[in-house]
């Protein structure tokens, strides 16, 4: 979360991704940088141990959803 508000506020658009054990954390980072609203994706946990074909499933899921993300924001 950090890495993707800071790289918006250098005018890079950016997209967090996150296994949902950290959305807690991702809540507070965001709050604490002043964005409680900044959009983010989740993705099951864990990711460390799984396999490439598990980890292209779970990019393939969210991946209309970060593109949706970009284009909102650059569009906006």
């Amino acid at each position: 979360m950090h890495d993707a508000i800071a790289a918006e506020r250098r005018g890079i658009p950016a997209v967090a991704v996150m296994t949902d054990r950290f959305v807690p954390t991702a809540r507070a980072v965001a709050e604490l940088n002043g964005l409680p609203e900044y959009p983010y994706v989740v993705i099951p946990h864990p990711i460390a141990n799984a396999s490439d074909d598990d980890l292209r499933a779970k990019a393939e899921a969210v991946i209309d959803r970060i593109v949706e993300l970009l284009t909102k924001r650059g569009g906006e």
